[in-house]
């Protein structure tokens, strides 16, 4: 019996299946349970602390003790969370935890002036049919220039990739660029990473032929998705990212069986 494809395509699962077929397969489609993960909490709690500093301060009052308050809020916010409880962190591992993400939090003043943000929207939640395609995504911010063209940001706490991948890691702010036109009515002429970790900033221009592109390639990762849910067919992808997945006793690449599809 085919497996159900996933409902939408998210830049997130863009990138979930492209890089490893069966661990998608595992995790977005038979939605296996996977130990929380302490680096997707940490970008949480920046992100709603960043989130905070430029939809709730007006430009101004942006400034790092503002930051501080609105970490401070998430921080507590955060600790009836599910996935923060799962960390068990002691209490020194906490306060670790904490002081490093507002360790991020303030490399964030190292990147743009807040007081010069001028923010249409955070947390946007934008979706659209393409075709056969449900495609969504959650834009962390949305910014309109000075000239009054659209600028999409994202915030990323990891490290910021070497010039030879830098190409692949703007693939979900295009995606994003995509949204915008659908739904928008036109595209952002300027899509911008933000590396807090380091600190460092990435940027690229999206043309007309760029975005059409996105489309194209979106539709065909989509296609292929549903092919492999047909033909029941989701194949293992060895690589570097192999030593972070959940998923190893699972994967033929490691002596493994994934478990049956779906049955009759």
């Amino acid at each position: 019996m085919p497996f159900a494809p996933p409902r939408s395509l998210s830049p997130s699962k863009v990138s979930a299946f492209t890089e490893c077929p069966l661990a998608f397969r595992l995790s977005v489609i038979d939605r296996l349970p996977e130990p929380p993960s302490g680096a997707a909490v940490k970008g949480t709690l920046v992100h709603a602390a960043l989130e905070g500093l430029i939809w709730n301060h007006r430009p101004g009052q942006r400034t790092r003790r503002a930051a501080d308050d609105e970490l401070e809020w998430a921080w507590r916010a955060m600790g009836s969370d599910p996935e923060f409880q799962g960390l068990a962190l002691s209490e020194t591992e906490a306060e670790a935890f904490k002081a490093d993400a507002k360790t991020l939090v303030h490399n964030y003043f190292d990147l743009e002036d807040p007081d010069g943000v001028d923010a249409v929207g955070v947390e946007l939640g934008l979706e659209v049919q393409i075709g056969p395609m449900r495609l969504r995504g959650i834009i962390d911010r949305l910014d309109r220039n000075a000239e009054g063209d659209l600028v999409v940001v994202d915030y990323k706490t990891g490290r910021a990739p070497s010039a030879r991948y830098e190409h692949s890691r703007l693939g979900g702010v295009h995606i994003y660029a995509l949204l915008c036109r659908e739904l928008l009515g036109r595209a952002p002429t300027e899509v911008r990473l933000l590396y807090l970790r380091d600190p460092v900033a990435i940027s690229a221009a999206p043309s007309a032929q760029t975005v059409r592109g996105q489309a194209g390639r979106t539709t065909a990762v989509w296609s292929a998705i549903e092919r492999a849910c047909s033909r029941e067919d989701f194949r293992p992808r060895r690589s570097p990212l192999c030593r972070f997945c959940n998923f190893q006793a699972m994967c033929p690449e490691f002596g493994g069986q994934p478990p049956p599809g779906p049955q009759v």
